[in-house]
């Protein structure tokens, strides 16, 4: 004879296996719809300070009656692209000059400009002045290893102030999870472990805390040891 405590182990397993749909759902919903949302209100935001800008007769909601998202952001890398064009002829390099020559006249002007100056040339330049590799360090003590990618090779005054006999590199050790501070230290080259991981794999590593890992490589085994690679120079 069934009594009614007969259903209760199958409804618990009902109920387990649907959390366990809910949650994988989120995990495939969450990153798709923060990505949408992101970029919609981004759109949004460029537009909002963007079309103020711009007179009424080039505005599609003018003759259409509608708000189209994202005209604010077409407008801006139309105008973004023709000021870069024109600042790489004579004319517009002569102007910025000028520019920049009126603004290191004025004092708190000056140091504002050049902060920003400084981030911008660092985040948006398109230069060979970019992190050559992923390494491995020791740091804050021997034992502790670290990530850190690997920038230049240390010159003037710092290289010849530290007095080693070898090569001085200098690498940059993101915090986590935000990479975009960090500190700058200085490492002899032999102690520099790089690796086979590209940037954006290190990246990833260090943003997640060490949650995302990069596909292993079929080179490398887990009992291989880290090794040391000479760091390439940077002329």
């Amino acid at each position: 004879m069934n009594t009614p405590f007969d259903d209760i182990p199958r409804k618990r397993g009902l109920l387990a296996s649907l959390r366990a749909s809910f949650f994988t759902g989120l995990v495939v919903i969450a990153p798709v719809g923060l990505t949408i949302w992101l970029i919609w209100s981004l759109f949004g935001w460029v537009d909002g300070f963007v079309l103020p800008l711009i007179p009424g007769w080039f505005n599609p909601e003018e003759y259409i009656g509608i708000n189209l998202r994202g005209v604010g952001v077409i407008f801006f890398l139309v105008f973004t692209i023709v000021v870069g064009w024109v600042a790489k002829g004579l004319i517009g390099r002569s102007l910025i000059r000028f520019g920049e020559s009126v603004v290191e006249r004025t004092p708190v002007v000056r140091s504002i400009y050049s902060g920003i100056k400084q981030i911008a040339e660092t985040v948006f330049a398109q230069s060979e002045r970019s992190f050559e590799k992923a390494c491995l360090v020791q740091y804050p003590r021997k034992g502790i290893w670290a990530v850190g990618f690997v920038s230049t090779e240390a010159r003037g005054e710092i290289a010849s102030r530290v007095g080693t006999s070898g090569a001085l590199v200098s690498v940059f050790v993101p915090t986590t999870p935000n990479p975009t501070s960090g500190f700058l230290l200085y490492f002899p080259e032999e102690d520099v472990v790089l690796l086979d991981m590209g940037i954006e794999d290190a990246a990833k590593l260090i943003i997640s805390a060490g949650l995302v890992y990069p596909p292993e490589r079929s080179a490398a085994g887990p009992a291989d040891k880290p090794r040391v690679e000479p760091v390439r120079k940077v002329s």
